[in-house]
């Protein structure tokens, strides 16, 4: 445990960042999964897929996820999206 004030304070940023990323990521994984779901059940496709597509760009702006696993998450839902219609 850190002795010095502005040490104590980066631990305790930290700490707060981190929880917020894992609750970001968390998010994400649980919007692929519905999204999934209404690609394999058929129902509400298009929207889901671009609200689905809209929170992975974002999260890959804010640095979340890679650009490029961004860009695979996309093209998956895509594809299945395509397949199912």
């Amino acid at each position: 445990m850190p002795n010095i004030k502005s040490a104590i304070k980066r631990v305790s940023v930290s700490e707060k960042k981190a929880a917020a990323n894992k609750n970001k990521k968390s998010e994400i994984r649980t919007t692929l999964k519905k999204a999934k779901a209404a690609v394999a059940s058929g129902e509400n496709v298009a929207d889901t897929v671009k609200a689905t597509q809209k929170a992975i760009d974002q999260a890959a702006a804010k640095g979340h996820m890679t650009k490029h696993a961004a860009s695979r998450a996309k093209s998956k839902l895509a594809k299945a999206a395509n397949a199912a219609e």
